[in-house]
């Protein structure tokens, strides 16, 4: 845990508004694209949605876990909780749409 937060004290590491564009983003258009289930086809509108939902949780998870003192900037614990909680979002969502 040391070498990390060294890591991240050295490098200056942080996860911005890029990094959960991205990740928060491609996570939650992928639940949309990969969950099982009958789908309407590749509507544009609710792929969109997906993907600001995952962006949304992504960000939510990061500054909930750092206010709650879970993690610090830019560790690989933000970057897993940002993933997951982008994913669980948009799977969600998807059950719920489709």
């Amino acid at each position: 845990m040391a070498i990390i937060d060294l890591m991240a004290a050295l490098m200056g590491v942080s996860m911005g508004f890029l990094a959960f564009l991205v990740i928060g983003g491609i996570s939650g258009a992928s639940a949309w694209i990969f969950y099982p289930g009958a789908s309407s086809g590749a509507k544009s509108g609710r792929i969109l949605i997906a993907f600001l939902l995952g962006f949304i949780a992504a960000a939510i998870s990061s500054y909930l876990g750092q206010y709650w003192g879970l993690f610090q900037s830019g560790q690989i614990l933000e970057w897993a909780s940002a993933i997951f909680a982008a994913c669980t979002v948009g799977c969600i969502f998807t059950a719920l749409a489709k």
